[in-house]
This record gives structure tokens, sequence and C-alpha cells, in this order.
């Protein structure tokens, strides 16, 4: 199993959820691919459970940075800094960042019990 060959697909799959639906669907999705991004980068040096303990931690710090008002000044200049660091703290997203990174272990162990 390659956990990285996912970062495309994931890259793929969070900003098309963005671009293509709306809502609190196209929002949360978002949120919780995010963390199965971070997850997919993790997992490639880690074993499943620390790489999602670790996508969780680093999301959850993103956010809570959001609190310091950077990431939405940074946000305001950048598209990048947009997608990577967002602009506004929202804590229901602590919950779905743990759902990605949940997300990102049931897809690693699933191919890895496929492939025998």
């Amino acid at each position: 199993m390659r956990p990285w060959l996912a970062v495309p697909v994931v890259l793929a799959l969070g900003l098309g959820v963005r671009a293509f639906t709306g809502g609190d669907f196209a929002k949360y999705a978002g949120v919780a691919l995010y963390a199965t991004l971070i997850y997919a980068l993790a997992a490639f040096w880690l074993r499943p459970l620390l790489a999602a303990l670790l996508a969780t931690g680093f999301s959850w710090a993103v956010e809570f940075f959001q609190l310091t008002g950077i990431p939405a000044d940074l946000s305001t200049r950048s598209g990048l800094a947009h997608l990577v660091l967002g602009s506004t703290f929202n804590a229901p997203d602590l919950f779905w960042y743990v759902v990605g990174a949940g997300l990102g272990v049931v897809i690693v162990r699933a191919r890895v019990a496929a492939s025998g």
C-alpha cells in the first residue's frame, strides 16, 4: 500500500467538493478531506494510528491558529493561504478533522486487507 498515492485523489476530491457542491456539505466535507490529505501525507512514514493522530493534531493546530487573525489576513492576499490556513475559527471543524483522519485510517486498512 502506498498512502502517498492517495494525495492527488484526496486533493482533487477536496477541491471538487468545494467547487461543485455548496452549503454545509461542501464546508464540512472539505474540512474532513483536509485532515484526510494530511493523513495521507503522514501515512507514508507513520503507522495508521500515529498518522491519524498527527493529522488531527496538525489540523487542530491550524484551526486554533485562526483565532489569532493571522490566517484571515493572509487569506485576503493569497488563495493558497486560504486553502491551507482557512480564515475563521469554527469549533465544529474540530470534530470533522477527526472524521477525516479516521477516514484515512479506514481507507488504508481496507486497502491493506484487500491486497492480502
